[in-house]
C-alpha cells in the first residue's frame, strides 16, 4: 500500500472514531437543543390539539412517581403515557424522548436550592446545610443517584444548587476553580454516603437481616487474618459492623476540615 493510501485509511479511521464518539455523546446527552428548550422553559407548547390533562410538568411528575416507587428502570414513555390513559405518541408532542424526560425529572425532583442566607457562621455551616439538603433529596428520590451520575445538561434548579454551594464559599480566598473542586468533593461524599444508606434501606425492606457483606468479611478475615493484620485489627475494633451513624456526618466533617485547611493557607498567604 502506498503512503498516500495508508494516510487516507488513517484519516477514515479517525473520522469513524469521531463519529462513534459523537454518537455515544448524543446517546448520553440526548438532543441538547431540545433538552435546553424543555429544561429552561423555552420550548413552544403543542399548538394543535393539546391533550386535556397532559403537560410537560405533569408528565415529569408522573415519571417521578413511577421512579420513586419502582426505580428509574421502570420509567418509559409508554409507561408514563399509560398513567394518563394516552398513547405514547401523545407524549412525544410534549417531551421528545426518555433522555429529555429524565433531565426534566431530575430538575423537578431536586426542586429549588436551599436558602442559605439565614445560615450564620460563615462558609462551613452554609456548606454543611447545603450537603444535608442534597442528602435529603437523594433519600427521597434514590433513582436520582444513578440519573445524575453522567454528563448531561443542567436545568435551572440544578444550576441553582451549584450556584448556592459556590456562593457559600465566596469570600474564602479560594479561586473559582478551587471552589468548584470543593463543591465536587462535598457532593461526591454525599452521593457515596447516600448510596450506602439507600442500599441498607432496600436490604431492610427486603427482609435481609444484618449486614451480609460484613458477615462475609468477618468470616474471610478469620480464615486469612494472618495475611491482613491491619484489617483484622480494624475488625476487632468494630469495622464492618453495623454503622454507628447514617454515614454522612463523619466524612462530611473530614471533607470540610480539609477545605478549612486550604482556606486557612490562603488567608495566611494574603496576610503575609
Amino acid at each position: 500500500m502506498t503512503v498516500n493510501g495508508r494516510q487516507k485509511r488513517s484519516r477514515e479511521r479517525g473520522r469513524g472514531a469521531r463519529a462513534r464518539a459523537e454518537a455515544k455523546e448524543d446517546e448520553i446527552l440526548g438532543d441538547r437543543p431540545r433538552s435546553a428548550e424543555l429544561l429552561w422553559g423555552e420550548r413552544e407548547r403543542p399548538s394543535r390539539g393539546p391533550r386535556p390533562g397532559l403537560s410537560v410538568e405533569g408528565i415529569a411528575s408522573a415519571a417521578i412517581g413511577i421512579a420513586d416507587a419502582e426505580g428509574l428502570s421502570a420509567v418509559s414513555m409508554q409507561r408514563v403515557a399509560s398513567e394518563f390513559g394516552f398513547t405514547t405518541m401523545a407524549l412525544y408532542r410534549y417531551v421528545p424522548g426518555k433522555a429529555e424526560l429524565i433531565e426534566l425529572m431530575i430538575d423537578m425532583a431536586i426542586g429549588e436550592p436551599p436558602a442559605l442566607d439565614g445560615v450564620s457562621g460563615g462558609w462551613r455551616p452554609k456548606l454543611e446545610a447545603w450537603a444535608r439538603h442534597v442528602w435529603a433529596v437523594f433519600l427521597r428520590h434514590p433513582w436520582a443517584l444513578g440519573a445524575t451520575g453522567h454528563p448531561r445538561l443542567m436545568g435551572p434548579n440544578e444550576l441553582g444548587w451549584l450556584n448556592s454551594a459556590l456562593d457559600a464559599l465566596s469570600g474564602t480566598g479560594l479561586s473559582g476553580g478551587e471552589r468548584l473542586e470543593a463543591f465536587l468533593v462535598v457532593l461526591g461524599h454525599v452521593r457515596t454516603a447516600a448510596h450506602h444508606a439507600v442500599d441498607r434501606r432496600l436490604r431492610q425492606q427486603g427482609g435481609v437481616p444484618g449486614e451480609p457483606w460484613g458477615a462475609v468479611m468477618t468470616e474471610l478475615t478469620q480464615r486469612h487474618g494472618d495475611r491482613y493484620p491491619a484489617v483484622r485489627e480494624a475488625m476487632s475494633s468494630g469495622a464492618f459492623g453495623p454503622p454507628a451513624g447514617d454515614g454522612l456526618e463523619f466524612g462530611l466533617r473530614c471533607v470540610l476540615d480539609g477545605i478549612g485547611v486550604l482556606i486557612a493557607e490562603r488567608a495566611a498567604l494574603c496576610a503575609g
